[in-house]
Order: structure tokens, then sequence, then C-alpha cells
């Protein structure tokens, strides 16, 4: 198993994606480790910067990559349902507990710990009142704020959110 990664420039900040043979394993607001990124990077990785690029110009709304969360099986329940919310949708954590059979609290904690924020969308559950509820990357839920407003489904004008 050999780990590679590259960082792409974000309206987010930097952004970096990792692989393991041959899937999307990681996505994270952190840099690479030092000397991660001194090889070329694999066809994978630059095809997922390129689609992380086309989803922030607002040119793509659907991701076509593989992906390989690592996760316990609740986890990857969660994080299967995160997928089937449609761009410029969002799902309360109480209708992800109803989907999987957990309860609200789980789904925040299972959120959390999603491994590959933006292309499984947990920016787009929210709580039950519509709040924002927690995001682990970048500035936290601003950073969730701005990609949901990126996706239209946030009142706020996104291009205020990161000052």
């Amino acid at each position: 198993m050999t780990r590679r990664h590259l960082t792409v420039d974000t309206e987010t900040g930097p952004v970096t994606l990792s692989e393991d043979d041959g899937a999307i394993v990681a996505v994270s607001w952190r840099p690479a480790p030092p000397g991660a990124e001194e090889d070329p990077p694999s066809d994978l990785l630059r095809e997922a910067a390129r689609q992380l690029r086309a989803y922030f110009a607002g040119d793509l709304t659907d991701f076509d990559l593989p992906l390989r969360p690592r996760g316990s099986d609740f986890q990857r329940a969660v994080w299967r349902e995160m997928l089937a919310i449609p761009y410029g949708q969002t799902k309360s954590y109480g209708d992800l507990a109803k989907a999987t059979g957990g309860i609200a609290r789980a789904i925040g904690t299972a959120c959390g710990a999603n491994p590959i924020p933006i292309f499984i969308p947990c920016h787009r559950v929210l709580a039950a009142d519509r709040q924002l509820g927690g995001f682990s990357g970048g500035k936290g839920p601003q950073t969730k704020a701005y990609l949901l407003t990126l996706e239209g489904a946030w009142p706020v004008q996104h291009s205020l959110l990161l000052d």
C-alpha cells in the first residue's frame, strides 16, 4: 500500500488529497507530510484535483472518483447516506439517523470522522433547525457555510465567509 498526496489550492485554503492503491482515502486542510509530494502525482490524484477545481468553479455537481473511506460499519453506512444527498440539497442529522437506524448524536460523530469531506458531502448535513452544526475541515462551520452557499443550499454570501 503506497499512500500518495497532492495539495490543491482552493477558495477554502490548501486541500490535500490522499490516495492509497487506486482510491481516494482522505481529504484534509492540512499539508501533506514532508516529502510526500516529491513524486509526480498519479493519474487519479490529477483527476481528483481537476474535479475539485471544477466543483469550486461551479462547473461540477457530481464527483466520479473511486473512494475508500476507512471506518466502522456504522460510519460507512452514514457516509453512504451522505453520498446520496444531491448537490444543492441538505438533510438533517435526524434524517440520516432514521435512514441508518442510529441516533442524531452518532450521526454527528460519524460526520466528524468522515475522512473524505467534500467528495463524501458531510457539509450537506444540518441540525434539525437548519443550523449548520460542526464541520471538521478548513475553518469549521465557516467552510461548511461556504460549500453550502457555493451549491446554492445556504443563503449567506459565501464570498464573505472566509475573510
